[in-house]
């Protein structure tokens, strides 16, 4: 895991937003491990390089973030 730091609160996250980050993230990484495999497109693997370290990105903010549900006001 890139992230060990955050593992126990990715761990506990329930928020489906969080859960699909996450397993958007698991995706992009199974997928350029495979592409590193066969070795025939580099170009190929090092764009998924980069949406591989925007996800994480995006899950170190989700850790930090209060659910989007919390922003709506409901009567």
């Amino acid at each position: 895991m890139r992230l060990p730091q955050m593992r126990t609160l990715i761990m506990d996250a329930r928020e489906p937003w969080q859960l699909e980050l996450f397993e958007a993230y698991q995706m992009a990484v199974e997928a350029r491990d495979r592409l590193r495999r066969r070795r025939f497109n580099l170009k190929l693997v090092r764009e998924y390089d980069e949406t591989c370290v925007e996800i994480e990105q995006h899950v170190i903010g989700a850790m930090h973030e209060p659910s989007p549900t919390h922003y709506l006001m409901i009567p």
